[in-house]
C-alpha cells in the first residue's frame, strides 16, 4: 500500500507540473480553446429566441479612426461596420502601401450596424454565404487591421445574441457570438480596427461582419447573416458568385488572411470626421 500511496503522489505531482509549465507556453493573451466534445459535436444554431444575450454598446461622437471593409463585388461595393464610417467626413480605402483610394458613396443601414462603400472597382470579391445554416462550435476565422495593423484571430461559434445600440443611435439587433481561440503571434490586447471585418467558415465563405467585440470575455460578434443578405438586397447588390474560396483550417489561416488582404478582397478603411 506504501508503494502505491507512492505511485500516487507522483503521478498528481506530475499533473500539478505539467499544469504549471505546459499551460505557460501558451501564447497571447486569448482565452483557452473550447472543449473537444463542444467543437465537434454541436447541433444546429437555434432561431433568435426572447432568452438570447444582450450585449450593450454605447455608440458616441464619430472619431478619425481606422476599421476594415471586404469586396462583395467587382463593382467597387465594400461592406464594413456602420460604426466605423458613419458621421465621418471622408472615407478612403488603403490598397497599396502609403496609396488611399477615396470612396465615392457611403450608405449606413437605418437598424443594423453595416454600412456599404462604394469605390467603382475593386479587384476581387469574397465569396458570401448567407443561407446555409449554422452549427454551434463550427470555426470562424476573422481577418482584417486590428489596431490597424494585418491580424486575424481564430474563433469557435458560440450563440445568438442581441447587441442594443444606446447613445447617439439607439437599434437593437441579432447578431452572432464567437469564442476566441487563437489570434496572430504578437496580436494582444483589444481588436479594433477589426471591426467591419469579415468572418470566414472552414469553406473559406464569408458568414458575417465584425461589429463589436468583448475583450473580457474573448467575444468577438458579428452581424447575423439575414442582416446582411437583406441590408445588401435593399442596397440592390448582387454578390459575386466568387469562386476562388478555398477551405481554412486552424494551422493556415494566417496565410489565407494574408492572400485575402494581398489581393484586396479585404482592406483597411481610414475615417476622417474634421
Amino acid at each position: 500500500m506504501r508503494h502505491l500511496d507512492f505511485l500516487l503522489y507522483a503521478l498528481v505531482l506530475g499533473v500539478v507540473v505539467w499544469a504549471l509549465f505546459g499551460l505557460g507556453e501558451k501564447q497571447g493573451d486569448a482565452p483557452e480553446p473550447l472543449p473537444d466534445h463542444f467543437v465537434q459535436d454541436g447541433p444546429m444554431l437555434p432561431n433568435p429566441s426572447m432568452f438570447d444575450e444582450q450585449v450593450l454598446v454605447m455608440v458616441e461622437e464619430p472619431q478619425n479612426g481606422l476599421g476594415t471593409a471586404f469586396a462583395v463585388d467587382r463593382q467597387g461595393n465594400w461592406l464594413t461596420a456602420r460604426h466605423v464610417v458613419d458621421g465621418c467626413r471622408s472615407v478612403s480605402l488603403l490598397v497599396a502601401p502609403g496609396r488611399y483610394v477615396p470612396v465615392e458613396r457611403v450608405q449606413v443601414s437605418p437598424s443594423t450596424d453595416l454600412a456599404l462603400l462604394s469605390t467603382g472597382r475593386s479587384p476581387r470579391a469574397v465569396s458570401l454565404d448567407l443561407e446555409s445554416p449554422l452549427r454551434i462550435g463550427e470555426p470562424g476565422y476573422h481577418v482584417g487591421y486590428p489596431a490597424g495593423r494585418p491580424g486575424e484571430v481564430a474563433t469557435r461559434l458560440l450563440a445568438r445574441s442581441n447587441l442594443l445600440s444606446r447613445g447617439l443611435r439607439r437599434t437593437e439587433e441579432p447578431v452572432i457570438a464567437w469564442a476566441e481561440v487563437g489570434r496572430t503571434r504578437g496580436l494582444t490586447g483589444a481588436l479594433s480596427g477589426l471591426s467591419g471585418g469579415p468572418v470566414f467558415d472552414a469553406n473559406g465563405r464569408v458568414r458575417g461582419v465584425v461589429v463589436a467585440e468583448s475583450p473580457r470575455r474573448g467575444r468577438i460578434y458579428t452581424a447575423a447573416p439575414s442582416s446582411v443578405a437583406d441590408f445588401l438586397t435593399e442596397s440592390g447588390i448582387a454578390a459575386a458568385a466568387d469562386s476562388s474560396a478555398r477551405p481554412i483550417k486552424l494551422e493556415d489561416y494566417g496565410a489565407v488572411a494574408d492572400t485575402a488582404r494581398n489581393s484586396l478582397q479585404v482592406v483597411k478603411v481610414a475615417c476622417e470626421v474634421s
